[in-house]
């Protein structure tokens, strides 16, 4: 576990943050798009429009979160969507996870932000029992809705 790293990812990062895109798209049912999954990936970086964090166990990649930043009009303060956490399987169980838990913690209260919300599925059992473990709460307040175009 001493050569696991994680670092805030750069444009340098992008082919292998790709390729862990890729399989975390396919880990949520979606089919393979390299192409795809890049070109959104660099929309990100060239519009600043997300904080990822990217681990290596050694010099492979094994794991990323991203982050995305809004604002709370109710309480005038930063929050932080974790949009994305995917740890490679040969890497899980390994603290992975947590360790970039805790890094974007870090930044997001660096940056004095009040609340990182995430969604996870209702049948991932081991994410949501990682996230309590690392002390994240389950609202209680609000139900989540969604609404699609073609509704």
């Amino acid at each position: 576990m001493n050569t696991i790293s994680i670092h805030q990812a750069t444009l340098a990062d992008l082919d292998a943050l790709t390729l862990l895109f890729d399989e975390y798209r396919q880990f949520q049912g979606q089919r393979s798009e390299l192409a795809a999954a890049r070109l959104f990936l660099q929309e990100r970086f060239d519009h600043g429009e997300s904080i990822i964090f990217v681990c290596h166990d050694g010099t492979s990649p094994v794991g990323f979160a991203q982050l995305y930043p809004m604002y709370s009009s109710v309480v005038l303060s930063r929050v932080f969507v974790l949009n994305d956490l995917f740890v490679h399987e040969s890497s899980r169980r390994k603290g992975v996870a947590s360790r970039l838990l805790s890094a974007l913690e870090s930044y997001a209260w660096s940056l004095g932000s009040v609340r990182i919300t995430l969604n996870v599925a209702r049948d991932n059992a081991s994410a949501q029992a990682l996230y309590e473990k690392q002390s994240w709460k389950q609202d209680e307040q609000f139900f989540v809705y969604h609404r699609f175009p073609q509704d």
